[in-house]
Order: structure tokens, then sequence, then C-alpha cells
């Protein structure tokens, strides 16, 4: 699923956008402190925006699944609800650590040490949506082109 890919995409980007935050928080002399400063400074507001950024577009994805695309697949094949039920459950979860992610930004503009928690928390991310885009994509990709489904 092309979708997936480019989330995937996203999270390597978040996850590389973590990276440059924390390597920017070395010591060194006056004027380069100031320097790595608004640096650092200038990248946590850019990974805050690119978390709320991929917060919102994933968001948006689960809510198609979740109000369009899910009905649709059970209209046509309900022997599928235990794995649509699954997706679901794991949609909320996902919003769930979305929220957790978001706070732990929001965290990092005040306090640079922040940075740990949001690392943990996109690394948690990139485990969970991997797994679930595996399960959604062994289990729908097949049916959806069986059904007639467009998506």
């Amino acid at each position: 699923m092309q979708v997936h890919n480019g989330y995937r995409q996203e999270l390597r980007q978040v996850q590389d956008a973590v990276e440059q935050v924390a390597a920017g928080q070395g010591d060194a002399g006056a004027l380069r402190s100031a320097i790595n400063r608004l640096s650092v400074r200038q990248n946590h507001w850019t990974l805050g925006t690119f978390c709320a950024t991929f917060n919102r577009l994933l968001t948006v994805h689960h809510t198609i699944e979740d109000e369009s695309m899910f009905p649709a697949i059970l209209e046509r094949d309900s022997t599928l609800a235990p794995v649509i039920k699954k997706l679901e459950q794991e949609h909320e979860v996902i919003a769930e650590m979305l929220g957790e992610l978001d706070a732990a930004c929001v965290a990092l503009l005040a306090d640079p040490a922040a940075i740990e928690q949001v690392r943990a928390g996109v690394d948690r991310l990139v485990q969970v949506l991997s797994s679930h885009f595996a399960y959604e994509e062994e289990e729908l990709v097949e049916p959806i082109a069986r059904l007639g489904i467009r998506i």
C-alpha cells in the first residue's frame, strides 16, 4: 500500500529530525554555543511542526479507514470483522501514542532534555505503526482487490 509506504518514509524523517535535535545539544565555546542554541531552537520548532503535521495526516488516514473503507469491507465480507475490529482498536492506541508524542514535543520546546522522551515516543510509534501497517496489508490487500473496494 503506497499510503503506508509514505507514512513509513515520514517516520524515518521524524526519526532523523529527532537525532538532529539531539546531536545539536553539545557544548562548545561561547559563540558556538549561541549559534547552536539558535539552531537547536529552530530544530525544536521544526520537529514540533513535523510531529503535528504527521499526527494530523495519520489521524485523517485512520478516520477515512474507520468511517469509509472498513464499513465498505464489512458490507461485502463480514468474515473480516475480527481483522477490522483489531485494526480499529490499534487506531485508538496509535491516537493515544500520537497525543503523548505531541505532548513530548511541546515539552521539548521548554526543556531540551525532553529529547529523550521524544526519541522514545518516536521509536515506540515506529514499532507500533510498522506492525499495524504490516498486519493491515497482510490481511486486507487481497480482500480489497477481490471485493473491488476503491481506496
